[in-house]
């Protein structure tokens, strides 16, 4: 009668080799995965300004107000160029002699008001000084980001002078200046 309880033993030895649990690999990996977000480069001026009153054949200026660049592309290389440009000024129905051309603005983007970036960013003025102005007959840079990564912001405060002619009429002129960002 030994011999069941001997087969009954070598049984129960085999149940218990088989419910060993395998061994543990001594490393395990993960993939992580992430994204850093970018929104977009943008430019932000004053909607209106009133440069006040000037006579024929005189010249007027005045500061246009802040602009602002806004960077937040999270870029490696993040450069970027402004440029400037100007529509005619008209009053009434826009003959020539109510009208002042783009060649008769001038501009001056002055030095950097205020920046955010990483060290090492440079923001060059395209105009530093009074003397330094530029007419707007074509578009101009205005400003731009030469180096540096990452979100920055520049802001700068431009001013214009416009050169009336003798030849124009009394009236209140409107024109646009705008400044794009690419």
């Amino acid at each position: 009668m030994k011999k069941p309880l001997l087969a009954l033993t070598a049984a129960a030895a085999t149940v218990v080799a088989l419910a060993t649990p395998a061994a543990a690999a001594p490393t395990g990996d993960t993939i992580v995965t992430f994204t850093v977000a970018t929104a977009d480069l943008n430019i932000t001026v004053p909607a209106s300004i009133n440069l006040g009153s000037v006579f024929s054949g005189a010249a007027i200026t005045g500061e246009l107000g802040t602009v602002t660049v806004s960077d937040q592309r999270a870029a490696l290389s993040a450069t970027w160029v402004t440029t400037v440009s100007s529509s005619s000024f008209t009053t009434g129905n826009s003959s020539p002699e109510e009208t002042i051309t783009p060649n008769l603005v001038e501009y001056w983007s002055g030095g950097l008001t205020s920046s955010t970036g990483s060290p090492g960013s440079t923001f060059v003025p395209g105009q530093p000084t009074e003397a330094d102005r530029v007419n707007l007959g074509v578009p101009r840079t205005a400003f731009s980001k030469t180096s540096g990564s990452g979100n920055n912001s520049a802001s700068w405060a431009p001013d214009v002078r416009i050169n009336v002619p003798a030849t124009a009429v009394g009236g209140t002129y409107s024109g646009v200046i705008t400044h794009s960002v690419a």
